[in-house]
């Protein structure tokens, strides 16, 4: 089996297995447990040496409290993140010297798995670039749309927005829709 593949149904089985949460026991009572035990174990010979996401360097200001709530978005869903932060200037150069394009910036700057990531994406949009690692730079999500990861209201407004990806010449295409 691909093991890509595996991880990309991992990643899309997640939220639902999350929303179902609330009804634990529907959940329970329709899973045989010996069934799924044995298929884990089939499994596990085929997994690879190491299936941990890769760690994320972050970018920030110093005073930024999003940048602070994307960086928890991040290690909730199982990155190891390292921050680092810096006065606007610095900040500004990492961004130019990393690629992220006039115009498509936000409050702070990742690198995993040899991609950038600009803004408040969505770990999930973080872990399917991983899985599907397309050729680019990365992803980027420009502004601060409310209702994004760390960008969160108290009265759950989400603004609609798109993920690009960056392509090694510096073009953007849609990547995710939210």
């Amino acid at each position: 089996m691909n093991m890509r593949i595996a991880a990309l149904g991992l990643l899309v089985l997640s939220p639902l297995l999350s929303a179902c949460a609330g009804d634990r026991e529907a959940v329970v009572a329709s899973v045989d447990v010996d069934t799924t035990a044995a298929a884990l174990a089939d499994t596990a010979s085929m997994a690879p040496e190491s299936t941990a996401l890769p760690s994320a360097i972050v970018h920030k200001s110093p005073t930024c409290g999003c940048c602070e709530l994307w960086v928890e978005h991040l290690r909730d869903a199982g990155f190891e993140v390292e921050v680092r932060d810096h006065a606007p200037d610095a900040l500004n150069r990492i961004k130019l010297d990393l690629g992220v394009p006039y115009g498509k910036g936000s409050c702070h700057t990742a690198e995993v798995g040899g991609y950038f990531v600009e803004g408040h994406v969505p770990a999930t949009d973080v872990q399917r670039l991983l899985v599907e690692a397309p050729s680019g730079k990365g992803l980027v999500l420009p502004g601060m749309p409310l209702g994004s990861p760390g960008m969160e209201v108290p009265d759950g407004t989400v603004q609609s927005y798109t993920v690009e990806l960056v392509d090694e010449d510096g073009d953007t295409v849609p990547f995710a829709s939210h």
